[in-house]
């Protein structure tokens, strides 16, 4: 059977990107009906079964074939079949239909109070103990919730956060940006780490100008530990001279005891043999760590309650 076009087409074929945009928009309120319809091939037995007029359903498949220049049905008296070109779209229209049901299913789910998920992102040198802390903690309380954890530095986190792939994040310095809410919770002391067979390492405090002379090992630019590295050397009075930049903190307390230099660097989980760690007294060498989250987008069950868990750990959320 040949395809009859409709002469009052107004849709042509394009690789435009804006002309497929149109044409999804024009044509998806129609998809389920279209469906329905082909189902039970009868308008009025898919019109009772999807709730809807008669002639509601009818003007449908007539503008669906309208707006695609195409027949999709041969009409018989109160019966319909599909036309080849019918039953080619209706096997797309029932894949990209389950797809969103799919999709639907797993927002949903999401977004459940009881097993919902929260996508939670954190510095890395909170993870070894800090967060699995916290998580533990909070699933005392919500034994279901789950969790989709990412690990990065600051920077990277807070465009997670303006992307929709993170919630909420642990990070340092607590952002200030329009278009996003930082809340400070704790704040960590920084320490000058140094060889073991350093010439300052027999010292237990220090002013941070004694080491003007030293080789540094920090992290990379973007990271917010550099920032506040460079920061405090400028406020002691001296820029550092770096010898290597690195993504983690454990790393660069590896390259201090190995002897390529000293770092600033939060404590360590556990002691970390062949290093020295200094009480830094001037200037003041802390860090803050807050959590941050985009202004103005609502929170789903699950994320509001972590987000009432992790404000109530202010001042003690750090082991």
């Amino acid at each position: 059977m040949e395809h009859q076009h409709s002469s009052q087409a107004r849709l042509s074929p394009s690789s435009d990107t804006e002309d497929i945009s149109g044409t999804a928009l024009l044509l998806a309120p129609r998809l389920a009906y279209f469906a329905g319809v082909a189902r039970t091939e009868h308008v009025t037995r898919a019109a009772l079964e999807m709730n809807v007029p008669q002639s509601t359903l009818s003007r449908a498949m007539a503008r669906l074939e309208q707006d695609l220049g195409v027949d999709l049905f041969a009409r018989h008296g109160r019966t319909v079949s599909l036309t080849p070109a019918g039953r080619t779209f209706l096997a797309s229209v029932e894949r990209a239909l389950a797809e969103v049901e799919r999709a639907a299913e797993e927002v949903r789910a999401d977004a459940d109070p009881a097993t919902g998920k929260v996508a939670f992102g954190f510095l890395h040198t909170m993870g070894a103990e800090t967060v699995p802390g916290l998580l533990h903690a909070f699933r005392a309380d919500h034994p279901r919730v789950r969790f989709s954890l990412v690990q990065n530095y600051g920077e990277a986190m807070l465009e997670g956060l303006r992307a929709g792939e993170l919630d909420l994040c642990l990070t340092s310095p607590v952002p200030d940006a329009p278009d996003l809410v930082g809340r400070r919770l704790d704040e960590q002391k920084l320490r000058l780490v140094v060889p073991a067979d350093h010439r300052l390492a027999g010292r237990r405090r220090i002013r941070l100008a004694e080491a003007s002379d030293e080789t540094f090992v920090t992290l990379e630019p973007g990271y917010g530990l550099r920032r506040i590295t460079d920061d405090l050397c400028r406020e002691a009075g001296f820029k550092p001279r770096i010898a290597f930049e690195g993504e983690e903190a454990e790393t660069l307390r590896g390259l201090v005891a190995a002897g390529l230099g000293v770092a600033l660097l939060p404590p360590p989980t556990v002691p970390r043999p062949g290093v020295v760690e200094l009480t830094v007294t001037a200037p003041r060498a802390a860090r803050e760590i807050g959590v941050a989250w985009l202004a103005d987008r609502p929170d789903t069950p699950p994320v509001a309650a972590f987000k009432k868990f992790l404000l109530s750990r202010r001042g003690s959320l750090l082991p």
